[in-house]
């Protein structure tokens, strides 16, 4: 990350992920994770659905809904996230392709 000096404050850039920010070492899995609860909330939101409802369509308990809605869903693993989404009427392509560089990297577009 970059510093610079603005109105004589430290400032780091980002580098686009915050997990990789703040020096955690499943930075790309938390940021899919994240993605992936975004949209899910959103979904639900768009649906009008209570956490009960989503539960039901998701497959999985109110409490795990709640957990997720206050950022909480270390117990549940992407393909499980996935799952909730489709449940909740979203299609999820999944592209794989050379990597720019040695090693490649998940982005959630």
């Amino acid at each position: 990350m970059k510093t610079q000096l603005v109105d004589g404050v430290e400032v780091q850039r980002s580098s686009g992920n915050v997990f990789a920010d703040l020096g955690l070492a499943d930075a790309e899995k938390l940021k899919i994770k994240t993605g992936l609860v975004i949209e899910i909330r959103k979904a639900m939101k768009s649906r009008g659905l209570t956490q009960q409802e989503a539960a039901k369509r998701m497959g999985i308990t109110q409490p795990k809904v709640s957990d997720m809605m206050r950022g909480d869903f270390s117990n549940l693993s992407e393909r499980k996230l996935m799952d909730c989404l489709t449940r909740l009427g979203y299609d999820i392509e999944i592209k794989i392709r050379p990597a720019n560089a040695e090693i490649g990297h998940l982005v959630l577009a």
